[in-house]
């Protein structure tokens, strides 16, 4: 449950993200007729696919943890695992 909420809670960083850096009017900045145009930056774009791809990588290394986890103690339970493993 705590990592499914931290990929929730990630998930929910980047849409406010994306809902506070969007604009309308604004023309991509790749290819546009008019030169003379208002672009949209890039810039949060680039942050939010960043954001993406770090998100996954820790929810990855999260549930690495609980495999190894899983394969030293018999349960899942936080309080048993702290309980086996203070000194």
């Amino acid at each position: 449950m705590k990592i499914i909420s931290m990929d929730v809670m990630s998930t929910g960083v980047v849409a406010y993200y994306v809902l506070i850096s969007s604009r309308d009017g604004l023309l991509t900045p790749i290819f546009a007729p008019n030169r003379n145009s208002a672009y949209s930056d890039p810039v949060p774009q680039a942050v939010i696919l960043t954001a993406i791809v770090i998100g996954f990588s820790i929810q990855a290394l999260m549930l690495v943890g609980v495999m190894k986890l899983a394969r030293d103690n018999p349960t899942l339970e936080s309080n048993e695992i702290e309980k086996n493993n203070t000194p």
